[in-house]
C-alpha cells in the first residue's frame, strides 16, 4: 500500500514539474514591434526592433516620439521588459506577450506612466 502511495505522488510530482516547465518556457520575441502608447504626457506609436542575446537577454532599437536609442531588456516566461534612455531619461517597458501581441505599463521617467500595447509585424 505504502508503494501504490508513493508512486502515485511521485506520478503527480512529476506531471506537475512537466506543466511548470511548459509554463515557464520563454517566448521569442525577435523582430518588428509597433506600439501605440497612451501616458499622460500623450499618445504615441513607436517601434521597436528586437532580438535575442540568449533565451532570456534582448537587445535592439527603439524609434519613436522621443526619439531612437538602444534597447535593452529581458524575457521570462511571458514577461517582458524593455529599457533604454534618451536625454537622461530612462523609459521602461514591462508586460505580458502573448504570440504576436504584447501589452503592459511604461514609466517615462519623471515625465509619467501610461500603458502600451504592440503587435509584431509579419515578415
Amino acid at each position: 500500500m505504502k508503494n501504490i502511495i508513493s508512486s502515485a505522488i511521485l506520478v503527480s510530482l512529476l506531471m506537475m514539474s512537466v506543466t511548470f516547465a511548459t509554463a515557464q518556457k520563454n517566448v521569442n520575441v525577435k523582430g518588428s514591434w509597433k506600439m501605440e502608447v497612451e501616458t499622460s504626457a500623450g499618445s504615441g506609436t513607436p517601434s521597436f526592433e528586437l532580438t535575442h542575446l540568449t533565451e532570456t537577454t534582448l537587445t535592439g532599437t527603439y524609434e519613436g516620439r522621443l526619439g531612437e536609442a538602444k534597447v535593452t531588456g529581458t524575457v521570462k516566461g511571458n514577461i517582458i521588459h524593455l529599457e533604454f534612455s534618451i536625454s537622461d531619461t530612462k523609459i521602461e517597458y514591462d508586460g505580458t506577450v502573448d504570440s504576436d501581441t504584447m501589452k503592459g505599463k511604461v514609466k517615462l521617467g519623471s515625465m509619467g506612466e501610461g500603458t502600451f500595447t504592440g503587435t509584431r509585424k509579419k515578415p
